[in-house]
């Protein structure tokens, strides 16, 4: 699969390379080193916060394969990747020169509350003009189409989603039936949105209702990992427990050979970003949190942000989606749960999904163990569904299997009632390892 989005990382340490050379940092501003066939040789500069303009005449698109390199005497990180690249600005097929007069920027009241004037200042020196419009609070069909008309009746050209993944998810919607470009620049790193191809669609109340699979992946996903560690530490907890989904439903997908959301089967290659998602997290989640905990940023930190978004994204689109979002669906079903984070009802739907397989108990402990030790939950109490019945909990595994859902890329039958049993077993064994039975 082609992944058409250019993913730029500022960090607190060296800068990620961009797409054809090194970047290097030097105070807020990266200075690129072109490889770029059309201006081989030459540098530019950019300022990160200026950088949604200066795309414009100097984007790339890329598909991503990346193995990282850094150089501690130069410090100078470059990429080995797998690319295609062209200058938007002259193209390489004769089409005119993009240019983007008017942007819809979609964000939170309290995001713009927060960040808002640095994002006017940062245009006030081009001709871009901004649209800010207040995002409703659900990726829903009504919400999608009141955005729409928002950038039709404005003549706006570009989308920039900024905040976490609802946010991103109806914005690359809106862009996608618009005809625009999107932009993705997270400020958490709390779901694995930003890269995909993918928005999933509630009713206005927070109810599951659909995949809206995209032809194309955003345009251009720009994050800054200082300006994520300074987020609620819950919310890159709640970023672990969707990805670590990631791998338990790639190899679930893998051994059923289910259609991926690329359109293909599970290769090597996908596992391969599936189990390095898997890795980061064990290797490094505790300590992250640890370090935001602390307000600060470290390498470990930048590996969990990396792991949330850009490896869990990938790694869900190329391999699939199987039981642990599929539950994670059914629970929104339930009032009690709606107050919890996404990512926090997905690490829950895991270890569902690991009670359906029957895994070896040394593997089911080694997951719960974890999530405890990071601040997942693991029993119905913790998701504030301590008091629900069992016809609730019916109704949840009924919607969890509801024909086109992902339950069906597991690699054996299931059925409404194994998925009731399999959360009532998992709610059963989180009890036992927090010590309360």
């Amino acid at each position: 699969m082609n992944y058409n989005t250019t993913f730029l990382v500022v960090k607190s340490s060296p800068v990620y390379s961009d797409v054809c050379g090194k970047v290097y940092k030097n105070g807020i501003r990266i200075i690129w080193k072109s490889g770029n066939p059309y201006e081989a040789g030459t540098d530019k500069t950019f300022s990160w916060i200026l950088f949604l303009e200066e795309y414009t005449a100097y984007g790339m698109v890329i598909i991503v394969s990346m193995v990282w390199r850094q150089s501690r005497r130069t410090e100078v990180t470059t990429a080995n990747l797998k690319y295609e690249c062209y200058e938007i600005s002259k193209g390489n097929t004769g089409t005119a020169p993009v240019t983007v007069k008017k942007a819809l920027v979609l964000i939170s009241q309290g995001g713009y509350k927060r960040i808002g004037k640095m994002i006017e200042d940062s245009f006030a020196e081009n001709n871009c003009e901004l649209v800010f419009d207040y995002f409703n609070g659900e990726c829903s069909t009504n919400e999608i189409d009141r955005l729409l008309k928002v950038v039709k009746d404005k003549g706006c050209d570009l989308t920039i989603g900024i905040g976490g993944g609802k946010i991103f998810d109806t914005a690359k919607a809106v862009a996608h039936y618009a005809g625009t470009q999107v932009f993705i620049c997270p400020t958490i790193a709390s779901t694995d949105a930003p890269c995909s191809a993918l928005s999933v669609i509630y009713t206005d109340e927070g109810v599951f209702e659909k995949y809206l699979f995209l032809p194309a992946n955003p345009n251009l996903v720009m994050m800054d990992t200082e300006i994520i560690a300074k987020s609620p530490v819950r919310l890159t907890v709640a970023g672990m427990g969707d990805a670590l989904a990631t791998y338990f439903e790639a190899r679930a997908c893998q051994r059923s050979e289910a259609t991926s959301c690329a359109g293909g089967n599970t290769t090597g290659a996908a596992m391969a970003l599936a189990e390095l998602c898997f890795d980061n997290l064990m290797e490094e989640g505790v300590k992250a949190k640890i370090a935001l905990e602390a307000g600060v940023c470290t390498p470990a930190v930048e590996k969990i942000i990396e792991a949330n978004t850009l490896l869990s994204g990938i790694g869900f689109e190329s391999a699939g989606l199987a039981g642990a979002h599929a539950i994670h669906n059914g629970l929104t079903v339930l009032e009690e749960c709606h107050h919890m984070y996404h990512g926090e009802k997905v690490a829950f739907g895991t270890l569902a999904q690991l009670v359906l397989e029957n895994v070896p108990h040394e593997e089911l402990e080694e997951i719960i163990m974890w999530c405890i030790e990071v601040g997942l939950p693991v029993t119905l109490e913790e998701l504030g569904a301590g008091n629900v019945t069992d016809e609730q909990l019916m109704e949840v595994a009924k919607a969890a299997s509801a024909e086109g859902d992902t339950l069906q890329n597991m690699p054996f039958t299931v059925t409404p009632e194994s998925v009731f049993a399999a959360i009532k077993a998992a709610d059963a064994y989180g009890r036992y390892y927090l010590g309360e039975e």
